[in-house]
């Protein structure tokens, strides 16, 4: 008899209004949604507060689902200086939440988990929730499209990570991820 190995993975998407998280399961190579959610700051002013709140939800939420590893988006570069600016403060503290609880972290480009989820980098949100729909076989609700694509990022790094796998190799595209892993075809 093989053993059975659960691993769990949070997904978080930085946002300093609302930061949106996904976890998922692995078990014999194979996922499952385990929570969507986000938290949600734009009740309050100050963004110490915001900070503050980012870093004991991440906290709060690594307690409740004990996650192995944490995936999070990259900031994406923008042209409004303050917005990138507060985008990173909130990616530093969820970093910060997650290291202190001793959870390894993995960052990745926007791009490259539309990539890993849908195949194209430049897909739409709306193409990245249905696709995680097809990945999951569940509906997600309207109420945690915010949340997609923090769930998303925690699909990329299992589909990029070799721990996560158990040894499977990286692959650079979305082509070379079909032809090493035909069962995953949807």
């Amino acid at each position: 008899m093989t053993e059975t190995k659960k691993y769990r993975l949070i997904g978080i998407d930085p946002g300093t209004n609302v930061l949106g998280y996904g976890i998922v399961e692995v078990e014999n190579r194979q996922l499952s949604l385990v929570a969507l959610g986000v938290i949600t700051m734009q009740h309050l002013e100050e963004q110490q507060h915001k900070l503050k709140k980012i870093f004991e939800g991440v906290q709060s939420l690594i307690k409740q689902y004990a996650p192995q590893e944490m995936a999070i988006e990259a900031p994406f570069y923008a042209k409004n200086v303050q917005s990138m600016l507060k985008l990173g403060r909130a990616q530093g503290v969820s970093i910060a939440a997650a290291i202190t609880m001793g959870v390894e972290i993995t960052e990745y480009s926007p791009k490259k988990i539309k990539q890993s989820v849908t195949g194209n980098g430049n897909a739409a949100k709306e193409q990245v929730a249905a696709m995680l729909e097809t990945i999951f076989k569940q509906k997600i609700e309207e109420k945690y499209l915010d949340a997609t694509d923090a769930l998303a990022t925690a699909v990329c790094h299992f589909y990029q990570s070799k721990s996560v796998l158990g040894g499977g190799k990286k692959v650079k595209d979305w082509a070379a991820f079909v032809k090493e892993n035909p069962q995953k075809k949807v």
